[in-house]
């Protein structure tokens, strides 16, 4: 069923556009990127079958100018648009916008979006979980929990004894007419926080702990494939699995230029329980706009135990070359620690 989809407008930019690009080339679907004036030559340009500039540098203008969009969309006569950051993915203007064009819109419908608010943003709560939802149920779930430090998405992993039971309205998600990709926030009492569309970090979660494409989910849900339809829908025994964020440490609004090479390691399955997956947004050369997000890149992690797949995440950080611009490499890297050895039994 996800033939019916031969190509796709990948509407972002960054780690998680280039994430979205290559899974696209995996999946034989043509990938149109889309840009400002200010990346013309980004790394998620350069990946992309094609690509269409939208318009000046300012966020508003390009990436998140919903006209542009579905009017790029039309003119490279894509068959679908797939939303990356939960800005554009949870907005139900967006997805009007691009049904009315006669385009598939790789996400929940706009009407449910206008219901249950989509949010816009990646959840900011300590807790929460992932899933794929179908009209048969919420499958691949997936506990979390999270380090936002001021806010900003850094780390989400798996918490080895769960979370409990899920919110009843999280489950509620089939009836309303969700469908694809879903991440969740859980309050501190139990109820749902925030829900949200797109692909955010922790969505490489999902994909390392059931071995799964966020991607080939997100496609077979638009064209109205459900569970059914996969073999392998339900793995026996999801991994331990964490995802982490390298941004820059410049000043808002500060220009920079990548110098030398980041974290970028191609899905690829290996042998035992193990997998460690990165996804740059920058090659040396390219120039780290102060127009944008300073997300750099993006590590996942999979092992048998969460302490394990932290310690691959961790040395894959650490004693990066010099990249030219400064990071929080070693922060996230403490972090990395903390959780690990939080995890690990004492011994006596």
């Amino acid at each position: 069923m996800v033939q019916a989809v031969q190509s796709v407008l990948v509407a972002g930019r960054g780690p998680m556009a280039c994430a979205v690009i290559r899974a696209c080339g995996r999946l034989g679907v043509k990938s149109v990127a889309v840009c400002s004036e200010a990346e013309r030559d980004a790394r998620h340009v350069r990946m992309a079958d094609e690509s269409v500039l939208l318009g000046p540098a300012p966020a508003t203008e390009s990436y998140l100018d919903e006209r542009r969009l579905v009017e790029a969309a039309r003119r490279t006569r894509v068959d679908a648009v797939l939303p990356v950051p939960p800005v554009l993915a949870g907005s139900a203007r967006l997805a009007a916008a691009v049904a009315d064009a006669g385009l598939t819109w790789v996400g929940p419908d706009p009407e449910v979006l206008e219901r249950l608010g989509g949010d816009g943003v990646e959840p900011a709560s300590e807790r929460g979980f992932l899933a794929w939802v179908t009209a048969e149920g919420l499958h691949h779930v997936t506990p979390v929990l999270r380090d936002r430090a001021g806010g900003t998405p850094r780390l989400s992993w798996t918490p080895p004894a769960g979370l409990g039971p899920l919110p009843a309205a999280a489950r509620r998600l089939p009836e309303v007419g969700w469908r694809g990709l879903v991440t969740v926030g859980i309050d501190p009492d139990g109820e749902l926080a925030e829900v949200a569309a797109g692909f955010s970090l922790d969505m490489a979660v999902l994909e390392r702990a059931h071995g799964v494409d966020a991607v080939e989910l997100g496609l077979r849900s638009a064209v109205g494939a459900g569970a059914g339809s996969r073999p392998d829908a339900e793995p026996t025994a999801p991994r331990a699995a964490l995802a982490v964020q390298l941004r820059s440490t410049l000043p808002p609004g500060t220009a920079g230029r990548v110098t030398g090479p980041l974290p970028d390691r191609p899905l690829r399955r290996e042998a035992g329980d193990t997998e460690v997956v990165a996804v740059s947004g920058y090659d040396p050369g390219d120039r780290l706009d102060g127009w944008y997000d300073a997300l750099l890149a993006t590590v996942s992690a999979a092992a048998s135990d969460t302490p394990t797949a932290a310690r691959e995440a961790t040395e894959l950080l650490t004693g990066l070359p010099e990249t030219g611009v400064p990071h929080d490499g070693a922060a996230v890297c403490g972090v990395l620690h903390r959780i690990a050895g939080a995890l690990v039994p004492d011994p006596s």
